[in-house]
């Protein structure tokens, strides 16, 4: 008669014990993984949206003040969502710059849009040259100062998750670079130590205007560095 021997129980607590050793070791490089394919889509997505701006300003889409010199766009036009801002002749931007996932704003983030694990939120300045998201309501418009739009904007990027999805906070303005900086209180959909002047070099709460703070102690107190 044969008989078949089974794992005694230290040998099966020496098993789960590598297995957990294992895990261990994994779990962070899957995570850090994660961490830097998302962190490197929210640059590629940065990319495409300083060029999608570059394109509708250039083309004079939009032009509130008549002055032939267009202005740049909010997300939900430049993905065809909303009719280019008071004029009714140009409607909906055909075809669009920006992918139809542009279009609909993620819950909770007022106008913000979320890929990758970050939310990116556009900001046109005012004539006080404060930065106001202009995709929460159409109405959101009618504080953007058209001469300032047709040279300025920033657009954010923070990760929904700190730490999860994402540990750097981006921006990108007129300029076409990409500039970051880590700090932790920067996440969630609303994060309210993000002032829009956070990577300036300003004194005004919300100032879209001024240079960016490169290599230098910016608004927020952070050393904001350049995307190579």
């Amino acid at each position: 008669m044969t008989h078949s021997k089974g794992f005694t129980l230290i040998e099966l607590l020496i098993v789960i014990a590598i297995i957990a050793i294992l895990a261990g070791l994994a779990i962070p490089s899957l995570i850090s993984a994660r961490l830097s394919a998302n962190e490197s889509a929210t640059i590629g997505t940065l990319r495409n949206i300083s060029s999608a701006q570059a394109q509708f300003q250039a083309a004079s889409k939009a032009d509130v003040d008549l002055d032939g010199t267009g202005e740049f766009g909010g997300f939900r036009e430049l993905s065809a969502r909303w009719d280019v801002r008071n004029d009714s002749v140009v409607g909906k931007l055909l075809p669009p710059v920006l992918s139809a996932g542009f279009r609909e704003a993620a819950n909770g983030t007022a106008g913000g849009f979320e890929r990758s694990g970050y939310i990116f939120r556009i900001l046109l300045p005012t004539s006080e040259g404060l930065g106001q998201c202009v995709d929460n309501l159409p109405t959101d418009f009618a504080d953007i100062d058209p001469d300032l739009a047709e040279t300025t904007w920033v657009c954010y990027a923070w990760p929904n998750n700190y730490g999860n999805s994402g540990n750097r906070c981006f921006a990108t303005n007129q300029t076409g670079d990409i500039f970051f900086t880590d700090d932790k209180r920067y996440t969630g959909k609303n994060p309210p130590d993000l002032n829009w002047a956070a990577a300036f070099k300003s004194t005004r709460d919300g100032s879209i205007t001024g240079q960016v703070a490169l290599g230098t102690v910016a608004y927020d107190g952070n050393f904001w560095w350049q995307v190579n």
